[in-house]
């Protein structure tokens, strides 16, 4: 059987262009719609503390009108879970989130902050939500993880995007998430990717067996302004069809 990898679009920064001038465009749901047109298997959605970018509006929009699962990114405290709870997407991550941060600075420290997310799963746990957690490819991490429960996992690439444009260490960051990979498979975890991934980079993600799903923002709607939204979405697209043939 052929392989398949889900493809993610996160459309935040349709958000934040909106944001930027205060008007009602561009239009997030609009953005949503063309996500789906254009053969993508999930909306991602981060409605952050701050709603920088998309807010719960957004959210409940973009779930009347698309067919597809929304992913929708979260930090792990009682408040988020309970727009998660109220509007009920197929699919919720749990990242870190730091007021100041222009973007998700790498993993949620799933140790540290074990007890923490133990008592919110539970909030959780009779809505027929699938839950992943935001982590950096740490086996320490990912054993926490497991012990909670949760059976799915998204690695940050972003350490190896940025190795990747620096041309430094890229084989090490590779490494790190491959072997990560191998070990969260063995431990029954299902794993996903995101963050940094461009055109250029992606390909070394894609050659990682276990990985069945990436999470890419932040380049398309970059991308999309040259070359329109579902022309960058169908691009990468066949980019993932023609690395996993």
């Amino acid at each position: 059987m052929k392989r398949y990898v889900r493809l993610g679009i996160n459309i935040d920064h349709v958000a934040t262009l909106r944001n930027a001038r205060g008007e009602n465009y561009p239009e997030v749901i609009e953005a949503a719609r063309i996500v789906e047109k254009s053969g993508a298997d999930l909306v991602t959605v981060h409605v952050r503390e701050d709603r920088r970018h998309v807010n719960e509006k957004d959210l409940g929009d973009i779930l009347n009108v698309i067919n597809i699962p929304v992913n929708l990114e979260i930090g792990a405290n009682l408040e988020m879970v309970k727009i998660a709870v109220e509007y009920k997407p197929k699919h919720v991550c749990f990242v870190p989130e730091k007021r100041q941060e222009i973007t998700t600075e790498g993993g949620l420290d799933v140790i540290n902050n074990f007890d923490k997310l133990k008592k919110i799963l539970k909030f959780l746990s009779n809505h027929n939500i699938n839950v992943a957690i935001f982590i950096d490819p740490d086996k320490d991490q990912l054993i926490a993880t497991q012990k909670l429960g949760v059976k799915t996992i998204e690695f940050h690439t972003g350490s190896y995007a940025n190795a990747f444009t620096k041309r430094n260490n890229v084989e090490l960051e590779l490494k790190k998430i491959t072997e990560s990979t191998t070990f969260a498979t063995k431990l029954g975890l299902n794993c996903h990717a995101g963050h940094g991934l461009t055109y250029d980079n992606v390909g070394a993600i894609l050659s990682i067996n276990d990985i069945v799903e990436l999470n890419i923002g932040h380049f398309i709607i970059a991308n999309s302004i040259f070359n329109g939204l579902e022309n960058s979405i169908l691009k990468m697209r066949n980019i993932i069809s023609e690395a996993i043939k």
